[in-house]
């Protein structure tokens, strides 16, 4: 097997169809989409400049077209919602899901472009791009962070995109609002069976959401809020309870952001704009559920 053939016959199949096809019209002629899907890959795998890509995969142009519309009307998004689904179906989805966020460094060569600082982001619009391009400036310098939701074996179900400096917390709504996992009859399953967190995801509003839909919350409370609510005595309100054997499990998410970050391309921030990295990030959970589901399907 070449080391440009990057997927294999049976993630193919799962991935294949909800790609673009021939749409028989007259015109430039029709790329292959598997060599294209392959040569974006290649370029987040190895963090290359576009440009720099093998003359096996073709014009590196058209390798970046393909991604850049791709990411533009949310192919990936829809590819990732099918691969869910069909893994929903086999009950191959963990619905203790976790929650937690990675910085990704930016590159020089991604923020030479006029942005908008200080105004309100947009990361809650998906097929937007943000006026910030999803940067901030912190202590380390420009960065973006990436936040997941993914399920209790750490495979991602939603992914959103934000400046480097914005908190884990006011996101963790945001995130469960997106989940939709679409079933063959009925609505859409949007309700996890718990949700695990750090201390970060420790708020009353974030627990009386959680509450209200039914979803227990396995979160720890830091000691501050301990402190403030022993203070208040009866007012305070009960200790918060969370069971610290299933906290342990949200490792998983750990190991996922590790496996993210295999991609140079994924590790540090190349791309401009904030939805064109978001689709790479989406890729890189699209090939995760693929594997995964091949390994069910065999």
């Amino acid at each position: 097997m070449s080391r440009f053939e990057l997927l294999s016959d049976d993630q193919w199949a799962l991935i294949g169809p909800f790609l673009p096809v021939r749409t028989g019209r007259a015109g430039r002629p029709f790329s292959d989409a598997r060599t294209m899907v392959e040569g974006i890959i290649y370029r987040y795998r190895t963090g290359i400049a576009w440009r720099d890509l093998p003359d096996v995969f073709g014009p590196w142009q058209t390798v970046w077209k393909w991604h850049r519309r791709m990411a533009g009307d949310g192919s990936w998004d829809g590819v990732l919602s099918a691969l869910t689904a069909q893994a929903d179906q086999a009950n191959a989805v963990d619905w203790s899901l976790s929650v937690d966020s990675t910085i990704a460094r930016a590159h020089q060569h991604a923020t030479n472009i006029t942005r908008t600082t200080g105004g309100q982001s947009n990361y809650m619009k998906i097929g937007l791009e943000p006026p910030d391009h999803g940067f901030g400036r912190s202590r380390g310098g420009l960065s973006t962070k990436v936040h997941q939701l993914v399920d209790g074996r750490g495979l991602p179900l939603v992914t959103l995109v934000t400046p480097g400096q914005a908190g884990d917390s006011p996101m963790l709504l945001p995130l469960l609002a997106e989940l939709r996992v679409a079933r063959p009859v009925g609505r859409p399953r949007t309700r996890p069976d718990r949700v695990r967190g750090d201390k970060a995801y420790s708020s009353r509003a974030i627990r009386a959401h959680l509450r209200g839909r039914g979803i227990e919350a396995v979160i720890p409370e830091p000691r501050d809020q301990q402190g403030h609510r022993k203070r208040r005595g009866s007012r305070g309100g009960r200790p918060v309870s969370y069971d610290p054997a299933d906290y342990k499990n949200r490792n998983v998410i750990e190991r996922g952001f590790c496996r993210l970050k295999q991609w140079r391309g994924l590790a540090t921030r190349y791309d401009k704009l904030a939805i064109v990295y978001r689709a790479a990030v989406v890729l890189n959970a699209v090939i995760a559920w693929s594997r995964h589901l091949t390994g069910i399907i065999r």
